[in-house]
């Protein structure tokens, strides 16, 4: 087993050869002057103990003495690895991925300079100021779960855990502290780094978890995984058939962000049919899902039943893979699941609005129980989602933070839908005089409705200003060959959606008719477009108008347009006044009256 597992791949290596050397531990930073070995050491020892007693006089040497380090400075764990996104940690380049630095020490009479608290500070309540708390501020009870006691420890700074500078940004500013050094970062293939292991008939038990994002499934759906898993699985069916020891690999489908969707409309049980229909769709006839599970990690719906449904099918030595796009939130699930399994003192992983947030393979250790492990996969970068190809400023637009609202329209033939500079829907032909047509995306992308013979001079005049994302006129041309796809649709009610046309990384356009369409859908080359059954059914009781919808980004492109044309356009009061000043002689050939015609 050992000689398999050394060629697998070096992210997944280190976790499964338990007599595998573990790397050497990044040195720390070293201090601002140069000082002596003997000066270093006590540095470290004092570091550790957070203590303010005084260190051994160091030897004679020219350069200043460290800096004492006091006794509020809590004890910091380097690890070999980023715990927020597992990339090897190192503090010699802060342009490269892994940086971090030590926290710097406090002076030792840094209380000395704060300003005195006096009674007469009317900022300052009473019981405050007599160093008692009221009893009606305090919580009431003792029933805060064991992750609440962890994050006020580390608060505290009782066992805290350092980050990169990448993970620091993330988390508390919500972007990327160096966008040039974005590029070195690694790719990661779970295929070649994991795929290896789930084609292996031997070894621990595999369960791999298959997260896709309710409000863009068939964009972020992992198909190539669950391709991988249901070849895997037929493979070592055959073997199990034929009496060879076979460990089959299963698969989880975990429908993440269930919130973001209109839920009081929805039916539970028909969104997990619906599901999982969408994924054997995706991955074939031969997927075989060991069950189906909708979740929201930031309401803590279904949370408790994944745990325990993971916790059985992986019994007690199994390795479990979350797997998933990039952004489709897996951090932010598996650190509601160590919540739920109640380990407290864990470093959570980093969670960020910002694809790509993990680097490289995380073991989670101790959430699962017994000796099972839980691992992080960084997110899979899927080149047909339209999100892919936008900027940090346009994915702002287009991500969904909240539940989606429908914004429907009722078009006849010739007319069509944009959806920011992204998506156009033509209805080309009709056996019924019109359709409902219902927008399912971010809010903050604005719509426009009007007729098909005006869409070229659209597209010049009003994407990237009007319409965005992109964001600028010159955005455009980065985004690709604008082409056109085109659907035939049926439907039998007038009062719900029968069809959906999803574009991958967006939304999906919501169609509802009683007969027959010829729809024509343009975007840009490579983004995959596809027609589903539908999952909302509902639609906007008040329909939207012909036009630009009202938004920010159109209010804001109106008033940038009528600037530019008032700059152009020429003054005609100050040219009369101009013309009728005593100092301009007519011409004799024209008289004097008629200057102002």
């Amino acid at each position: 087993m050992l000689s398999r597992a050394r060629r697998l791949h070096p992210a997944v290596r280190r976790f499964l050869l338990p007599n595998t050397p573990a790397p050497s531990r990044p040195a720390p930073l070293p201090p601002q002057h140069s000082a002596s070995a003997q000066t270093s050491k006590t540095f470290s020892i004092l570091f550790r103990r957070h203590l303010c007693s005084s260190p051994p006089a160091p030897p004679p040497s020219t350069s200043p003495p460290p800096a004492v380090v006091s006794s509020d400075l809590p004890a910091v764990r380097v690890n070999e690895v980023c715990p927020g996104c597992g990339i090897s940690m190192q503090s010699s380049d802060p342009a490269l991925p892994g940086f971090f630095l030590l926290p710097s020490a406090k002076s030792p009479d840094y209380r000395a300079r704060l300003a005195p608290v006096t009674t007469d500070d009317t900022r300052i309540s009473a019981s405050l100021k007599s160093g008692h708390l009221r009893e009606d501020l305090e919580p009431s009870g003792s029933d805060k779960p064991a992750a609440a006691a962890a994050e006020m420890a580390d608060s505290k700074g009782e066992g805290k855990v350092l980050v990169c500078a990448r993970c620091h940004s993330l988390r508390h500013y919500g972007r990327v502290k160096h966008p040039d050094a974005e590029r070195l970062l690694p790719d990661f293939d779970f295929v070649a780094a994991v795929g290896p292991r789930l084609a292996s008939p031997s070894g621990a038990r595999s369960l791999v978890l298959l997260l896709a994002d309710a409000s863009d499934f068939d964009g972020s759906f992992p198909r190539a995984v669950a391709r991988l898993v249901a070849a895997a699985g037929e493979a070592h069916s055959a073997d199990w058939k034929h009496g060879a020891p076979a460990n089959l690999p299963r698969a989880l489908l975990v429908v993440t962000k269930l919130d973001l969707l209109p839920t009081p409309s929805l039916s539970p049980d028909d969104v997990h049919a619906w599901a999982h229909s969408r994924a054997r769709a995706g991955a074939g006839s031969d997927l075989r899902l060991a069950g189906v599970h909708l979740v929201s990690a930031a309401r803590g719906w279904g949370v408790r039943d994944l745990l325990e449904h993971v916790r059985e099918l992986a019994g007690t030595r199994g390795n479990v893979w979350a797997v998933g796009a990039r952004n489709v939130g897996k951090s932010t699930l598996l650190n509601a699941i160590a919540r739920c399994s109640g380990i407290a003192g864990r470093p959570t992983l980093t969670e960020a609005p910002v694809p790509g947030t993990t680097l490289d393979v995380i073991k989670l250790d101790g959430v699962l129980g017994a000796q099972a492990k839980l691992f992080d996969t960084p997110g899979l970068l899927h080149g047909h989602q339209l999100t892919s190809r936008l900027t940090s400023e346009e994915m702002k637009l287009v991500q969904v933070r909240k539940e989606m609202s429908p914004r429907t329209y009722r078009i006849k033939t010739g007319q069509s839908i944009h959806i920011g500079g992204l998506v156009r829907l033509d209805v080309e032909e009709l056996t019924v005089g019109s359709i409902y047509v219902t927008v399912w995306a971010a809010p903050l992308v604005p719509l426009h409705m009007g007729k098909t013979e005006n869409a070229a001079a659209l597209m010049k005049e009003h994407f990237g200003l009007q319409l965005q994302p992109p964001i600028g006129q010159e955005q455009v041309k980065e985004l690709g060959k604008w082409v056109r796809k085109q659907f035939k649709v049926s439907g039998n009610s007038w009062d719900m959606n029968s069809k959906d046309i999803a574009i991958a990384g967006i939304g999906w356009f919501g169609i509802g008719l009683k007969g027959e369409a010829v729809l024509g859908l343009w975007t840009y080359d490579g983004v995959d477009v596809i027609s589903r059954s539908s999952l909302v059914h509902e639609r906007a009781s008040i329909f939207e108008e012909a036009g630009f919808t009202v938004s920010q980004i159109v209010s804001k492109a109106d008033s940038m347009t009528n600037k530019l044309k008032s700059t152009k356009k020429p003054n005609k009061k100050k040219e009369r006044t101009k013309s009728a000043s005593p100092l301009t002689k007519p011409e004799a050939s024209e008289p004097a009256s008629n200057i102002d015609a």
